[in-house]
């Protein structure tokens, strides 16, 4: 840890976004307001299909996330399946899909996320697809690496996320050598969790670090211009060139500069959540980096 430097109190927009991202009764009045249609269609694909074709002409890559979580029975589970079986079919080779093993029945059983989610990668194999472990609450992370770790062996090119705000970040990073790694700050609480926004970043960089160093191919998740920097530093001075590591960012949030770093030559690949079930994820997304609440703000008035 860094013990010469105070610990940052957590942002109290971040307390306040988390919290309203569980409330039903919030759920209830933004999904329910014409006024919310515009601005979910920004960040929330409408038409997934031509949102990745769209994405692809500009010379971007895309993942793809059918919106869902914490199923209630195997029935929903499957669905969650077959959803991105369709999905599948539109996606071109070099795309990835995120999937959540909550999605999957993991709250369930175990075995059952497993089962689905090899499912999942086994007919993402067959369209040249790779497939990437989301990120999700604290007390799912142990059972998220087993399955990462047990796909793994047929299927090699699965990812998985790690979350800075976890203080055992650095060390998951340093197990994951020669895996696809997409290191993001995190969009969740945890009891042991890192709370300022200082801390936070140092962790992304010392992830960062590790990753460029080792053997992973690390996919960088931040839309934070220094992070973005401190990346393309640390690429350079572990000898990675643009196919050795790419950057991600979500769908609506700076595209510009999506645009910008992809006619660059770096590999940049965009996060297209789609689904009727979007808020949640909405409200975690500005959660996890409350600037992105001005990327938003702005994105309303520009799309700059």
């Amino acid at each position: 840890m860094f013990p010469l430097f105070p610990r940052p109190a957590a942002h109290p927009l971040r307390q306040v976004l988390l919290a309203v991202s569980r409330s039903e009764r919030a759920e209830r009045l933004v999904t329910s307001s014409p006024l919310t249609r515009g601005v979910v269609r920004r960040y929330v694909a409408d038409d997934v299909g031509a949102v990745v074709d769209e994405l692809t002409r500009k010379g971007l890559l895309v993942t793809v996330d059918h919106l869902g979580e914490e199923v209630a029975d195997p029935a929903q589970a499957e669905g969650t399946v077959r959803a991105y079986l369709a999905l599948l079919g539109r996606l071109f080779p070099g795309a990835d899909v995120s999937i959540k093993l909550t999605a999957l029945g993991l709250r369930l059983s175990e075995r059952l996320a497993l089962d689905n989610a090899a499912t999942v990668c086994e007919a993402a194999a067959r369209h040249g697809v790779t497939v990437t472990l989301d990120a999700e609450e604290h007390d799912t992370i142990d059972a998220l690496m087993s399955i990462h770790s047990t796909l793994r062996k047929e299927h090699p090119d699965v990812g998985v996320v790690v979350q800075a705000y976890l203080p055992e970040a650095a060390e998951r990073c340093r197990r994951l050598d020669g895996a696809r790694v997409r290191l993001c700050k995190g969009a969740y609480e945890a009891p042991t969790g890192l709370a300022g926004p200082r801390q936070i970043d140092r962790s992304f960089v010392r992830c960062m670090r590790i990753l460029m160093a080792g053997d992973a191919y690390p996919m960088i998740a931040t839309h934070d211009p220094r992070l973005i920097e401190i990346a393309s530093t640390l690429a350079v001075l572990h000898g990675r060139d643009a196919s050795g590591f790419e950057y991600q960012m979500l769908y609506g949030v700076r595209p510009d500069e999506q645009e910008r770093l992809a006619r660059l030559g770096q590999r940049v690949r965009v996060y297209v959540p789609y689904g009727s079930d979007w808020y949640a994820y909405l409200m975690r997304r500005l959660a996890e980096r409350p600037a992105n609440l001005r990327f938003l703000l702005r994105s309303l008035l520009s799309r700059r």
